[in-house]
């Protein structure tokens, strides 16, 4: 099975490249070394974030509005995609052939996710985002609280030590369905890493097994819609290359810094993602309701 997720991670990588190779030529685009430095600085930066489960999306969106690195915001959502893809395809190579997760939880809850997302294309988008998202923000804090609650020795009935590997029975149950209702829920604006972290904790699994399931869950997600975005020619191609290289390099970095961490260490880590995503939700359904108005 690892073989043939390296595979697919490796195949869907390489031809991702080359077609944005063919994209940036089709555009006439030049690299400078400039661009090509800026691009790893923000590559790094971000991505090494991402790979720490903060996410990339919103790191990347806030340097380019302080930077207006887009001359176009319609390509935002084409780039973001389209340049995170190929580093997000490292995080999962390196946390799946890293970490020890059983096969079929791997597998359930990464399936589940990604059919999820499909779903939500279709359906979510037809519900009050703003709504979900400031839902989603509460949730998380609430849960911030109860681990620091559980962390800290204050209340012990919380869970378990959080050790295990695989999921069986209703807790393998549960985390299908919550890894479905995660991958609904991208299509509302929410992110996948941080709900995905505090499930697996919750559900009894070792906190760093949610790395190989949250990586590999976005990184066979990202590059469909990567392609779709450079075939309609909504990239912003200044700099992607050096990003993308930068990228991968803060994700090698972030990777070896992630698995050196104690799991009370990760579990806080946890906390923290906990709350900076949900300040970011919150931030965002503002966002949302002051276009509308």
């Amino acid at each position: 099975m690892i073989i043939a997720i390296v595979t697919i991670l490796t195949l869907s990588s390489v031809g991702l490249f080359v077609l944005l190779v063919r994209g940036a030529r089709r555009q006439h685009y030049r690299p400078t070394a400039r661009q090509f430095g800026i691009g790893m600085l923000i590559g790094g930066v971000t991505d090494f974030l991402d790979t720490l489960g903060i996410g990339s999306f919103v790191t990347s969106t806030a340097i380019f509005q302080a930077t207006h690195y887009l001359k176009d915001e319609r390509q935002l959502p084409g780039t973001l995609n389209t340049m995170h893809a190929i580093p997000t395809a490292f995080e999962a190579l390196f946390f799946v052939t890293a970490i020890q997760v059983d096969p079929w939880t791997l597998i359930s809850l990464v399936v589940a996710a990604a059919i999820g997302a499909v779903l939500g294309s279709e359906f979510m988008v037809k519900l009050n985002q703003q709504r979900i998202q400031r839902i989603m923000a509460v949730a998380l804090v609430v849960t911030a609280i109860l681990m620091t609650a559980k962390l800290a020795g204050w209340v012990s009935l919380l869970g378990v030590a959080n050790q295990a590997t695989s999921l069986r029975g209703w807790p393998l149950v549960v985390g299908i369905i919550g890894n479905f209702i995660l991958g609904l829920l991208m299509a509302a604006g929410v992110g996948l890493y941080a709900p995905c972290m505090v499930m697996v904790y919750f559900l009894g699994l070792t906190p760093i097994a949610a790395f190989p399931i949250m990586m590999l869950s976005c990184a066979l997600l990202m590059p469909s819609s990567a392609v779709n975005f450079i075939r309609r020619d909504r990239v912003a191609y200044r700099g992607i290359f050096g990003i993308i290289l930068g990228g991968i390099l803060g994700v090698i970095v972030a990777a070896m810094f992630v698995k050196s961490l104690s799991m009370t260490a990760l579990s806080w880590l946890i906390v923290v993602v906990s709350l900076w995503t949900a300040q970011s939700l919150w931030r965002a359904a503002i966002r949302q309701k002051s276009l509308l108005n």
